[in-house]
């Protein structure tokens, strides 16, 4: 297998629909997440860029799904976020339709990182999701982000709690801990893209 260097994502091109997308070939792995989850920083600290992915502090910021280009045939997607933005009705029922066509149509994508707030794990929206996710039979990896504001035995409490939810479904979850900020989880969350970009 060839060595996938993430230090080396470059920023592809943002599409507002499915159609100004990359050819649907190659292996795509899209991240996902309700608004301000901090998925913008687990790209960043992933691929060792800060400047990679917006970061922002206003939830709802990604409104477009952007292309990062590892190599000639991988990917890492950033999908928009789903949940509270502060945007008119109108513009989140069109997010939400072009999360939905992209995640029923898009044939080469691998898998999920569904990135979710450790404090607040298994909203509604992350429900529908692992639901979707469990009749499409796609692959999802729960990341459970900013365990830095949470001691050692909560985060691990919830870990275990997320991990005992998703048994009920039939399609391959797996979850971890990750800190953006401690930089801690890297090497587990790689070792995952590793194994969906073979």
């Amino acid at each position: 297998m060839t060595k996938i260097n993430y230090e080396d994502a470059t920023f592809l091109l943002s599409a507002a629909r499915l159609a100004q997308l990359p050819q649907d070939t190659g292996i795509e792995v899209a991240f996902v997440g309700r608004s301000n989850a901090g998925k913008s920083s687990v790209l960043n600290q992933i691929t060792q860029n800060k400047k990679l992915a917006r970061v922002s502090k206003t939830p709802g910021r990604t409104q477009l799904i952007n292309v990062f280009e590892l190599d000639e045939t991988r990917r890492l997607i950033d999908l928009p976020g789903y949940g509270y933005a502060k945007v008119p009705q109108s513009v989140k029922d069109l997010w939400q339709k072009t999360l939905g066509d992209y995640l029923l149509e898009r044939n080469c994508l691998k898998g999920l990182i569904v990135v979710m707030d450790i404090r607040h794990p298994l909203t509604d929206f992350d429900q529908n999701l692992l639901e979707w996710a469990d009749e499409s039979d796609l692959s999802v990896h729960i990341l459970l982000n900013k365990a830095d504001k949470l001691a050692f035995g909560a985060s691990k409490n919830t870990l275990l709690e997320v991990k005992k939810f998703v048994t009920k479904y039939t399609t391959e979850i797996t979850c971890q801990c990750f800190s953006a900020l401690k930089n801690t989880g890297i090497k587990e969350l790689r070792d995952q893209l590793n194994e969906w970009y073979r």
